[in-house]
């Protein structure tokens, strides 16, 4: 990717994303369930560029959606809406009615939620199905702000008020329970921890089947598995490692199996690229200051997350340390850390790689700092415009 940066830096707008396909990872993994009942649901949350979603629903990905919006854009895409579900902990009315109205699997997550999908059921005159989002209490082992799937999360039901919701489900004719659902986190490394929450689950499934629920034949452990961000070469589990640790519980129980990746699939399909704008040194320490910010890619200021970043060319002189930051009026705006390359000039190129997730979907325009455009990169290096970067006149019509 890095041969066509060049393209980028030649003309204005210089902040830019680049992306290509993410079928190269969505393939190993339906490869990985093909003797599996599955639906891979990609997460459009980790980035909704249009493009993108076109490419991934004509793969045969289903979608996992949090809002009503999302749906909307995922019918846009072409997804088929009998392999997507919608998850959240706080769904509106009029969400729920589009959900029902497109036989979308919804996850209960509580009470209110419960009472809500009903409404919207009745409403439309069409059976909601429903998934239960159960909690395991499994500590990811990942930053707070991903964790989950712990029993104090804000997501998921009160797992010991159970019966309340198999019970009132059940007296509803409205309302066909079809499945369970957790969600561990985002980030996880180790893939025994889906073993874990699988074998959980399992024992809820057990007492639910009991109880006479038909058409129950769904398992969601949602997604969250890491990728390489250090590029140290790291052993990073691939999808078919995570597979292998539930493939048992799914076929002993004669279960579908759903998953929700997202990052997996297009993180490392993703860079942002920047321009050098100046060096400085304060004290002690240097600073490489680019055209790009915590306003395009906001992981490394909300999380303190590492991306890798490099130079797009060979440097002269020595290497040394830099944090990379923005011109945004925050000193929280940096897109790496105590980075070492050689001092980079003024107009030259710095790349974030694994910026095709949770980057240009968080992008806000803080200080006014414009979303960039994305570009498609593909096989031959072609540079193709898949969203233009955004102006000041697109804030001003606002105001119209």
């Amino acid at each position: 990717m890095l041969r066509t940066i060049a393209q980028i830096e030649s003309s204005p707008p210089k902040t830019a994303c680049l992306h290509n396909t993410p079928t190269g990872h969505s393939i190993p993994l339906a490869e990985a369930l093909k003797d599996i009942p599955s639906i891979v649901g990609y997460a459009i949350k980790a980035n909704n560029n249009l493009h993108i979603l076109k490419e991934l629903s004509q793969s045969g990905s289903g979608a996992v959606l949090v809002s009503g919006n999302e749906l909307q854009l995922a019918m846009a895409a072409g997804f088929d809406a009998s392999r997507t579900v919608f998850n959240g902990n706080g769904k509106l009315p009029w969400e729920l009615q589009l959900a029902v109205k497109h036989r979308v699997m919804i996850n209960v997550d509580s009470e209110f939620d419960l009472q809500n999908i009903s409404e919207a059921a009745h409403a439309v005159g069409t059976p909601a199905r429903v998934l239960i989002r159960i909690n395991p209490d499994i500590d990811p082992e990942v930053h707070p702000y991903v964790s989950t799937g712990l029993a104090g999360s804000k997501f998921g039901i009160r797992n010991s008020h159970l019966q309340w919701f198999l019970d009132t489900i059940k007296a509803d004719t409205m309302v066909q329970l079809v499945g369970v659902h957790s969600h561990l986190g985002s980030t996880i490394t180790k893939v025994s921890l889906f073993r874990d929450a699988a074998t959980k689950m399992v024992e809820y499934i057990k007492e639910i089947r009991s109880q006479g629920f038909d058409d129950f034949k769904f398992l969601n452990l949602g997604g969250g598995l890491g990728i390489d961000y250090y590029h140290r070469g790291d052993k990073i589990p691939s999808p078919r490692d995570l597979v292998e640790q539930i493939r048992g519980t799914v076929m002993d129980l004669g279960l579908t199996l759903i998953l929700e990746p997202g990052r997996s699939l297009v993180a490392n399909t993703g860079a942002l690229v920047n321009t050098v704008v100046g060096t400085k040194t304060n004290g002690t320490k240097n600073f490489a200051v680019v055209d790009g910010s915590m306003s395009a890619l906001i992981r490394p200021s909300l999380y303190d997350a590492y991306q890798h970043i490099e130079r797009t060319a060979p440097g002269n002189g020595p290497a040394e340390e830099f944090d990379v930051v923005g011109p945004v009026c925050e000193s929280a705006d940096f897109l790496g850390k105590a980075r070492t390359f050689e001092r980079p000039a003024a107009g030259e190129g710095l790349v974030v790689h694994d910026a095709g997730a949770y980057c240009m979907a968080m992008a806000s325009t803080y200080n006014l700092q414009m979303r960039p455009a994305e570009y498609w990169v593909d096989e031959a290096g072609s540079l193709k415009q898949i969203r233009r970067g955004e102006t000041l006149d697109d804030h001003l019509a606002l105001f119209d």
